[in-house]
């Protein structure tokens, strides 16, 4: 089946994409530049809704390479998987197709942490992601390189100082005009490769950088606050010269689980799947890192590197003498190359080689390809809003790495949010954002836009205030509803789907309920399993599924007549069963929390001469930011409750008087309710629902 369907979609390629210098006479609703995670989810979503959509690429034979590491999801980025495929994205369908060793991390804790994660082929995952966007409707794909962004006087009803109206193509391809831009630059904007002592521009090895004038436009024309980030990837072993003898096996789930909530199954049979191999770093790894400091000027730049995926050298330099993991893992099925996950370095290729050669399973080990490291330009995040643009340019978004963040996942759920509001505005509906409270897509954008970053971002549960509530197994009722009837990005498909799983859920969690006994009685039904016998009131099916040992498969054989025709949603139900009561009481947080986090904060306040008391430094910090929402403020650093309060009491004060201005009553001093004692009420609530639990830092 899945063959089948990548032929056919073959037999469309050659219409989807064209030459740019063609192009220069028409107007597209929406422009993406960029062909990688960010950029193909951006360009697929601004079609799905409704937009014409030009996505520009260097290299169209490059779209969906993985650049980096052939794997996809895990802890915390296995929920953005599973959240850009609630929202109709690419990503999750192309891990099935790809994936040649599935698992799920962290299954001995709670399904709300669970990771799932993939190993892939890449070019099985590449042909995927191509076959899907050069077949798409609306969307036409060109190579080429953009040189600058066609500009024009801002519309003074919306915010904002410019307005986009296309891009400028390098080596005299003409101008190519749009109602939105979408950046998606990834490492390529004023990229540079470091290998050793040798540096040359690049933003991957055998591509050039994106033009120093879209680089130069947005720090000097724009006057965006841009800055420095950098990243790395270790060598290619041939995998014939590793001893796996000498390296532990790890061997992928039986039955491998599906990212996408459309499929059933996953291209690569049980039985096909890879394994994986765990080695160790040892001291001679240490010490060849330290006599190669001198000769590795990536590790001496005091550019931010990733704090959660550094290089070896970074991890011997933070920990010295201590053992790191190496994982071996593999390149494809039909690939003869390893990847050695944890060995990302920038030294000369002979000193990788030395170094690789000093963990036992790699004594004999070839390399393919040499390691090296990659600075970029990012663009301070807290400049834009929710919904990603530029809040100086109408018209403008940015998504993926030149955000700040590092990983296929995290650019992807940005370029999905961009490509939907992109499209949206283009066609003049209002951009829409997503809260925290709704997903992790919201939570890793909120945290962007509020905080900022000062070194790569990577996402992780423990940023989830509400993960018992966003876990992966209801992505799809959490967002594929709204995704259709608000957003207007999924498919009536995909939806009608969601809308059947979401009825049988409800049926049988009613049914659960429905069904009511004694302890005594459940005893006798299933058999023994440990429920309290003092235990005196009746307990209902949805409770008694709570418990570890009771599977809904041993309720439907006890109860066939009401439960067997719901079993294909066994594990959903007891997920369902065992977090209903959490997610019932997160809920009312939640309600409580969107209440006040809602609260718009007007973008042309003067903070500097705002009549409420806040210190110098808190003024400054919002005069900078200038965040949208009241919410967004609270997850400021540097902002403290009390000027949360004032904030808050200052917005609800000047709602109360606009309000009475339009009925044409005036607004006295004293209708304000006494300052004091309105802070003792706000500061309680602000604390407890707004910030609820502190993001770590």
């Amino acid at each position: 089946m899945w063959t089948q369907r990548l032929l056919i979609r073959r037999h469309y390629l050659p219409s989807s994409s064209r030459a740019a210098s063609g192009l220069t006479q028409r107007k597209y609703d929406v422009i993406v530049v960029g062909g990688g995670h960010a950029g193909t989810e951006a360009a697929a979503a601004a079609t799905r809704v409704g937009a014409e959509t030009l996505l520009i690429t260097q290299k169209i034979q490059t779209i969906g390479a993985l650049s980096c590491n052939p794997s996809l999801g895990g802890v915390g980025k296995g929920h953005l998987v599973r959240e850009v495929d609630a929202l109709d994205g690419l990503m999750g369908r192309a891990g099935d197709f790809a994936g040649v060793h599935f698992s799920i991390l962290n299954r001995s804790k709670g399904p709300a942490v669970w990771g799932p994660r993939a190993q892939l082929d890449r070019c099985r995952y590449r042909e995927f992601i191509q076959s899907e966007l050069l077949s798409m409707p609306r969307l036409t794909v060109v190579e080429g390189s953009v040189e600058d962004l066609l500009m024009s006087a801002a519309d003074p009803e919306q915010p904002g100082k410019h307005s986009v109206t296309g891009v400028r193509m390098a080596e005299g391809g003409g101008e190519i005009l749009s109602r939105s831009v979408v950046l998606t630059t990834g490492t390529f904007l004023s990229g540079s490769l470091f290998m050793g002592q040798v540096t040359s521009p690049g933003g991957r090895m055998g591509d050039p950088p994106s033009c120093a004038g879209l680089s130069h436009s947005l720090r000097e024309v724009l006057g965006l606050k841009v800055g420095r980030l950098r990243t790395g990837t270790p060598p290619r072993i041939i995998k014939e010269t590793v001893d796996l003898t000498l390296a532990k096996l790890h061997l992928p789930d039986p039955q491998p689980t599906p990212f996408s909530f459309i499929n059933t199954h996953t291209h690569c049979k049980p039985e096909e799947q890879l394994p994986c191999y765990l080695t160790h770093t040892t001291a001679g790894v240490d010490r060849v890192v330290k006599e190669s400091l001198h000769l590795n000027t990536h590790i001496q730049q005091d550019t931010k590197g990733p704090r959660y995926c550094p290089s070896i050298e970074s991890r011997v330099l933070r920990f010295p003498g201590r053992q790191h993991q190496v994982w071996l893992e593999p390149e494809g099925l039909t690939s003869d190359l390893l990847y050695p996950q944890g060995l990302s370095m920038t030294m000369p290729p002979e000193m990788q080689l030395r170094l690789l050669r000093e963990i036992p399973a790699l004594h004999r080990a070839e390399i393919r390809t040499p390691g090296y490291g990659v600075q970029y330009d990012f663009v301070c995040p807290t400049q834009l809003f929710p919904w990603l643009q530029v809040k100086t340019v109408q018209g403008l978004f940015l998504a993926g790495q030149i955000n700040g963040t590092t990983g296929y996942e995290e650019a992807a759920a940005q370029g999905l949010w961009a490509g939907v509001n992109a499209g949206r505005t283009a066609l003049s509906r209002p951009p829409l954002s997503l809260s925290r409270t709704q997903s992790y897509i919201g939570v890793l954008i909120d945290d962007l836009v509020s905080r900022g970053v000062t070194e790569p971002y990577r996402m992780f549960t423990s940023r989830a205030e509400f993960r018992t509530s966003l876990r992966p197994d209801n992505a799809d009722l959490r967002l594929t509803l709204k995704g259709f009837e608000e957003i207007g990005c999924v498919s009536p498909r995909r939806y009608s789907e969601v809308v059947r799983v979401r009825e049988n859920l409800n049926e049988a969690l009613s049914v659960l309920q429905s069904i009511s006994m004694s302890s005594a009685r459940w005893r006798d039904r299933l058999g023994h399993f440990h429920m309290s016998e003092s235990k005196s009131s009746p307990v209902s099916g949805e409770e008694v599924l709570q418990y570890k040992d009771v599977s809904f498969e041993m309720l439907a054989s006890a109860f066939p007549e009401v439960l067997s025709q719901y079993v294909e949603f066994s594990q959903r139900l007891k997920i369902e069963a065992v977090y209903r009561p959490h997610c019932e009481k997160q809920k009312r947080e939640m309600n409580r929390i969107q209440e006040e986090e809602s609260l718009s904060l007007p973008q042309d306040i003067d903070y500097f001469s705002l009549p409420v008391s806040l210190s110098q430094e808190v003024r400054e910090i919002l005069d900078r930011v200038r965040p949208s929402t009241l919410g967004a403020a609270t997850r400021l650093p540097g902002m403290t409750p009390a000027a949360i309060v004032h904030l808050l009491n200052y917005v609800r004060r000047s709602r109360h008087r606009s309000r009475n201005a339009a009925r044409g009553t005036d607004v006295e001093q004293n209708q304000d309710v006494d300052v004091l004692s309105q802070n003792k009420l706000m500061e309680k609530d602000c604390i407890q629902h707004l910030r609820n639990i502190p993001l770590p830092q």
